[in-house]
């Protein structure tokens, strides 16, 4: 018997209901996360202090750019450009698989089988890889503090037991763990950014990293790959529709907001700590010693406060983790419930409405991974690490420049382009720019794996990609043949809000916005 705690929150006035045609068991439950949850949700995926404290200094001495303050506001301006037609889309479609939904809207259900494989594949990367730094970084703390000498991978099985058992409960709870952390790790950013122009370096406060000049050199290209990964997981938001309160409005808002956010946060983070180092001398600094950010902090506020930082970036770490164990739990969902995944991995947990077989696959997976990287003896932090979360930015990238194209065709389909013209302008653009990322992440990926030019590893690894592409498009391909129902239902599984089921709304307008 059905109780109240069972049934959804009614939509706002003037906007229908999301039901899937599968049955409320196959539907995430409805109503869980305000503006407020949703925003932390996504924001945790780009884990702050994890981009202040290890990737600011990897990038400037990877790519020897001393503008990288400006390229990270530039790259937040590309994806700015993206959100405004992801968010339209967003408006009428709402479905956990996100990308591979909005995919099958616009360019139909073959290219969103191919998408949905390549993100099952890209969010898994992503999230598997932060295991290895997670697990030497615990290790060293345990070690250091309180002279504990553990294995790097037995920190990484605890932390996928508790990622786990946080992913199968309620995922109000999930965002009350992911709010509070995200919270202090923002706040200890803030102050290492006072403290660093505070007490600049010998050259003071300088304006240098701003200036077009200082994207120069072999490595202005990377920089721009460095900055895009640093911003996954923000493209999230539509992930947790379903969850959300009044997706139509929240979705896109969100998604902006955060990008907002995070291009600010790290063009000053990446500005005070070229500050605090000395424009000219930061790429040697960073080049000379990985955790510099941690040691200038340290110098300027104290070991105590250099000690927070390193506890910080741990718990950054696992707030990512659990975002993105969240992100493919969902993806997984979604597949299921469409019948590109078993059945029973489209069902949410009677208790607490969260894919629950999902996350346990997900988790699975990760200790798979996790057990051949052991056993090869491969290093959980320049190969676990460094492998396998650009190689699941490179599939996101991916991912969004397909979907700004699918945007186009989505609206240009149901004759409102139009109405929505710059809308879909800044969609083309974006779908260009993010394309020219791509193959520039793929023509340099052996300096994003830390691999040598000559090494097989820089075309296999971004290769997996690229098959898990083609091998979706063939299996769409032969589903269309074999299963034509199941090909047709692609990005179906929720019975979104479309704009042909409108009636007395506007073109381009959900009813009563």
């Amino acid at each position: 018997m059905r109780t109240g705690r069972d049934i959804a929150p009614s939509p706002p006035r003037g906007r229908p209901a999301i039901n899937t045609y599968k049955g409320e068991d196959r539907a995430l439950r409805g109503g869980r996360l305000g503006p407020l949850g949703l925003l932390l949700s996504v924001l945790a995926a780009s884990a702050p202090m994890t981009v202040v404290a290890t990737g600011l200094s990897l990038g400037y001495a990877v790519t020897q750019v001393r503008s990288e303050p400006l390229a990270y506001l530039l790259m937040g301006a590309v994806l700015a450009l993206f959100a405004v037609g992801y968010s339209e889309l967003g408006r009428h479609v709402h479905n956990a698989g996100a990308f591979y939904a909005y995919i099958a809207r616009g360019l139909g259900s073959t290219p969103a089988i191919s998408a949905s494989f390549v993100a099952l594949i890209a969010y898994n990367a992503m999230q598997i890889g932060l295991y290895g730094m997670f697990g030497v970084h615990s290790a060293h703390l345990l070690d250091e503090y309180f002279g504990l000498d553990v294995a790097w991978w037995v920190c990484a099985l605890v932390c996928v037991a508790l990622v786990t058992l946080l992913g199968v409960l309620k995922t109000d709870l999930n965002v009350r763990v992911l709010g509070g952390l995200l919270a202090v790790e923002c706040v200890l950013v803030l102050v290492c950014d006072v403290a660093f122009l505070g007490d600049p370096g010998p050259s003071g406060v300088s304006a240098a990293a701003w200036g077009l000049d200082g994207l120069s050199g072999d490595g202005v290209g990377v920089v721009f790959v460095f900055a895009v990964a640093s911003f996954m997981g923000l493209e999230s938001a539509p992930v947790y529709a379903e969850e959300a309160h009044d997706p139509q409005v929240s979705v896109g808002r969100t998604t902006f907001l955060a990008v907002a956010v995070t291009a600010v946060l790290y063009s000053l983070s990446s500005w005070a700590v070229g500050v605090a180092a000395g424009p000219d001398d930061v790429i040697g600094a960073a080049a000379g010693n990985e955790n510099v950010v941690i040691a200038m902090a340290g110098d300027r506020l104290g070991p105590v406060f250099g000690d927070l930082l390193q506890v910080s970036l741990l718990t950054s770490l696992f707030v990512a983790l659990l975002s993105f164990h969240n992100v493919v739990a969902r993806y997984s969902f979604a597949m299921g419930r469409e019948g590109l995944l078993p059945r029973a991995v489209g069902r949410a947990s009677r208790g607490g409405g969260a894919p629950a077989l999902g996350s346990l696959l997900q988790s699975a997976l990760a200790l798979l991974t996790l057990a051949l990287f052991v056993l090869t003896d491969r290093d959980p932090v320049y190969d676990l690490y460094g492998w396998m979360p650009n190689v699941g930015a490179l599939g996101v990238v991916l991912l969004m420049a397909t979907t700004s194209v699918a945007a186009v065709a989505f609206f240009v389909k149901r004759r409102v382009a139009r109405a929505l013209a710059w809308r879909l302008g800044t969609a083309v653009l974006s779908a260009v720019l993010l394309f020219a990322v791509f193959l520039l992440a793929v023509a340099r990926f052996d300096v994003l794996a830390g691999a040598e030019p000559d090494s097989p590893l820089r075309w296999a690894l971004p290769g997996l990609i690229v098959a898990t592409a083609v091998l979706g498009l063939l299996y769409g391909a032969l589903l269309r043949v074999r299963d034509p129902e199941l090909h047709a239902r692609v990005g179906l599984g929720n019975e979104a809000f479309q704009l042909e089921k409108v009636a007395g709304g506007v073109a381009g307008q959900p009813a009563g916005a």
